[in-house]
């Protein structure tokens, strides 16, 4: 998940449930305490950062600072110095401050939002680090979910707009014109990135916009909402839509089960992930012990799912030889339905791999999460690293890419 929308929910949990009935310091201070946990177990990006490791990615992030065992050392860290600022404040105000105790759970709320909500990624995430090096991917929830990112978010803009009958015609208009761009620049994000949605969807958004921000203005119950309600309303939506995509994510893979099952395959794993922007479009990943089978469906489709299927090259000593170097065996720990490329261009033998969990529509740039590794004639190394990352090909980063079967 993105750190925008880990903070937002943090945001909304905090809003709900830890900033009191009336705004007071000790609201404000929970509220940021929420928000900040929320977003604090990606600071492990700084590490990956400094590493210099072709595979940080892999190796660092999303582990001790995503996991339940880090959770209560990371809370406690984060809530003493707190608490000793915002005592030293408040005293010199003549204001209450809030507890350590509570301020220690707010920072856990905070980061358990935020491996729950990593766990429900395709990329997934440790939380047993470092008792466990398996990966929780659950697959409900694309990576960038402009759809629940809107579901955590307009409950709070909604508060926001309806916080006082002053001002609330002019706050419910220039919501409702600024999400509506918005939601135009995420149809034109997806639309570039390969992902594109119909305008239908867009449509749907910015009515539900107009129905949000100018119905309760008219009937004057949105201004007698709390903040706390209409933040609380939104937990339980939120928690409505991650239901909605598991019932969903259980009937798409029912489906790609079913494929595997009529063409009697040998799975060695299996997984239906989810597709932008809607809980009924999906993609099915089938990895068998010669390649991948892929697919992408609508849930409203009743027709099975037509599969792609993403051969491995046939095996040979350059595979074998890239196989067994320690990056490679961290990155086919990492990749879950990964497909192996071989070429060989002049005196250098080149061997991909690509994990099909980030495949890429647009032919103009290479395969997201393309491991590449150049062999001599005699098997030994001379470059390895992410296919496009001229930080780490230092040498070859300009070779042309492998031929492949085409991304869908």
């Amino acid at each position: 998940m993105d750190p925008i929308t880990h903070g937002i929910t943090g945001a909304l949990l905090g809003k709900a449930y830890f900033g009191g009935r009336d705004r007071t310091e000790n609201g404000r201070v929970a509220i940021f305490a929420v928000t900040l946990g929320s977003v604090f177990p990606d600071v492990d990006v700084f590490a990956e950062f400094f590493a210099r490791d072709p595979l940080a990615i892999a190796r660092l992030h999303r582990g001790f600072t995503h996991s339940f065992f880090g959770l209560p050392l990371f809370a406690a860290a984060l809530a003493w110095p707190t608490w000793w600022l915002t005592r030293w404040w408040c005293r010199r105000r003549g204001r209450d401050c809030p507890s350590a105790g509570f301020l220690f759970l707010a920072y856990a709320v905070g980061i358990a939002s935020h491996i729950l909500l990593d766990a429900m990624t395709t990329f997934g995430t440790r939380i047993w680090n470092p008792f466990s090096s398996e990966r929780a991917a659950w697959d409900l929830l694309f990576i960038i979910d402009f759809s629940f990112t809107a579901v955590v978010l307009l409950p709070q803009v909604a508060a926001w707009v309806h916080r006082e009958r002053a001002g609330q015609t002019r706050r419910a208009l220039g919501m409702w014109v600024l999400l509506s761009l918005l939601a135009l620049g995420a149809w034109e994000a997806a639309r570039a990135a390969g992902f594109p949605f119909t305008p239908m969807v867009v449509a749907a958004a910015i009515l539900v916009f107009a129905l949000l921000f100018f119905l309760p203005a008219w009937s004057d119950w949105g201004v007698r909402m709390r903040r706390s309600s209409w933040c609380r309303a939104g937990v339980a939506a939120t928690l409505i839509y991650i239901a909605a995509c598991g019932v969903a994510h259980h009937a798409a893979l029912a489906r790609v089960q079913a494929f595997a099952a009529a063409n009697h395959l040998a799975v060695e794993r299996i997984g239906a992930l989810p597709i932008p922007p809607s809980v009924l479009d999906w993609g099915g990943l089938i990895r068998t012990t010669d390649g991948v089978y892929q697919s992408q469906f609508d849930l409203r489709d009743a027709q099975p799912p037509a599969f792609q299927f993403l051969p491995d090259s046939p095996p040979n000593r350059y595979i074998a030889d890239a196989r067994a170097l320690p990056d490679v065996g961290t990155y086919l720990w990492f990749a879950r339905f990964p497909t192996i490329r071989y070429a060989q261009l002049g005196d250098r033998n080149i061997v991909d791999f690509s994990d099909w969990r980030f495949f890429s529509r647009s032919n103009q740039r290479p395969m997201p999460f393309t491991f590449r590794v150049i062999l001599d004639s005699d098997g030994r190394l001379l470059e390895e690293g992410w296919v496009g990352a001229r930080r780490y090909l230092r040498r070859d980063g300009n070779l042309p890419p492998l031929p492949q079967t085409d991304s869908p």
